[in-house]
């Protein structure tokens, strides 16, 4: 049973998993929108989500929790300087999932997550 199990597993360790949602963060805060499958989509939203509420509190402890998930610094700098502060007035649902349709090799269901403007 799966009770209070909360999250996908995508297939990977929790390591492994970790450094996944990093990883595609720091993409999607350095290119404003990645193309991934739905699966990955559906759990970075949260995680991106948490990150830009972090940067919009802008303090130093704010900085500091977010510098332990995006190890970028010039991607760091960026979601603080720009991404934190347009999003001031919006109360949440910074990141808008688009459906793509299947992928061509494997027809995984495919999906474009994206900073909403």
């Amino acid at each position: 049973m799966r009770h209070r199990k909360k999250g996908r597993k995508l297939s990977r360790s929790a390591s492994h998993k970790r450094a996944t949602m990093r990883n595609m963060a720091t993409a999607l805060f350095r290119h404003g929108r990645i193309e991934t499958t739905t699966a990955k989509a559906k759990e970075l939203r949260p995680y991106a989500e948490r990150l830009i509420t972090l940067a919009k509190r802008g303090d130093l402890h704010a900085r500091r929790l977010a510098a332990r998930r995006i190890q970028d610094h010039d991607v760091l700098g960026r979601l603080f300087a720009d991404i934190g502060p347009r999003y001031t007035s919006r109360p949440g649902g910074y990141t808008r999932i688009l459906k793509l349709g299947p992928r061509q090799g494997d027809a995984a269901e495919m999906s474009l997550i994206e900073l909403v403007d």
